[in-house]
């Protein structure tokens, strides 16, 4: 059945990991899917760098999930960032012949210095066109919604208009980009329906762990909101280091703890919302996730 099939009946629930840049790493990763396998979810996403970066250790990961014995299905992020159409058909062709046939169609944050996509797509819509065109049915395609909308784009209705047009030219579902601002959230749910937007909205949740990632998350490049409460827990654990710049660990795990509750929080209001998927950025560790999922009692570990 199709993730997107299983979204339009219950709420489905995923994670996501990165490739790892080193070898240790990439030791480390099949400890952490063991156990993010016990919550049974319906998928694991890879992400896939800008410009095809750490493409090979994407398929590795993506093989490593697909052959767990049938433990989930393995979703690949990618990227128009730096592909041609050949280098696309090839790369997407890679894909089919190892299994892999759940994709989530972007156009990729741009490295530093550049304007433009620097290759044959300049959207996430084009990549759409092209994987239906040359491939058919044979993937399944998510798409990126953001709910306070893309930052490249000057309004959000604007952004609306263009996920309008993903859904037109095939996208099975939408994977929301991060937001803390629940009540944009539910504006923007509402906006996409009145727009006639009708594909699953599989809801994006970066865990509240560590201040400093929180901040850059928001503000590097997805120019997030960061509301009053969530302002209030940062304010909180504002001061993490002592006079000579040494980390105080009490301090960093009081806010990892006060921000596990936030995110449970949100995770309430999500399904309180109906929303049709949950998709935990798990950050290639198991054990926040595994808490923040037992403490919300959303799920029933396996």
């Amino acid at each position: 059945m199709k993730l997107s099939e299983i979204m339009k009946q219950r709420t489905a629930l995923s994670f996501e990991v990165f490739p790892p840049k080193t070898d240790a790493g990439m030791e480390k990763l099949p400890g952490c899917l063991d156990h993010l396998y016990e919550f049974d979810p319906d998928y694991i996403s890879c992400t896939y760098g800008a410009g095809g970066t750490n493409v090979g250790k994407n398929m590795d990961v993506c093989k490593l999930i697909l052959n767990a014995d049938n433990k989930t299905v393995p979703v690949t992020h990618f990227t128009c960032v730096g592909n041609t159409k050949e280098g696309v058909k090839e790369q997407l062709q890679n894909y089919l012949d190892n299994g892999i046939n759940h994709i989530l169609a972007l156009r990729g944050d741009l490295p530093y210095g550049w304007t433009g996509t620097n290759g044959d797509f300049a959207y996430a819509t084009d990549l759409v066109a092209f994987i239906r065109k040359e491939f058919g049915d044979k993937f399944e395609i998510a798409v990126a919604g953001s709910p306070e909308g893309h930052i490249t784009c000057g309004t959000l209705e604007a952004d609306i208009a263009h996920l309008k047009q993903k859904q037109d030219l095939g996208a099975d579902y939408i994977m929301t980009q991060l937001t803390y601002d629940m009540e944009q959230f539910k504006y923007w749910l509402d906006a996409i329906r009145k727009a006639g937007i009708t594909m699953p909205v599989d809801v994006g949740v970066m865990p509240v762990v560590n201040k400093d990632s929180v901040i850059n998350m928001c503000l590097s490049r997805n120019a997030c909101v960061i509301p009053r409460k969530l302002a209030e827990v940062i304010s909180h654990h504002w001061f993490d280091k002592d006079p000579d710049g040494n980390e105080l660990p009490t301090v960093k795990e009081a806010f990892r703890q006060e921000g596990i509750e936030y995110t449970v929080n949100q995770l309430h209001e999500y399904m309180a919302l109906g929303v049709n998927g949950i998709h935990l950025y798990a950050m290639n560790t198991w054990k926040n996730v595994t808490e923040i999922l037992n403490k919300s009692g959303i799920v029933t570990r396996i």
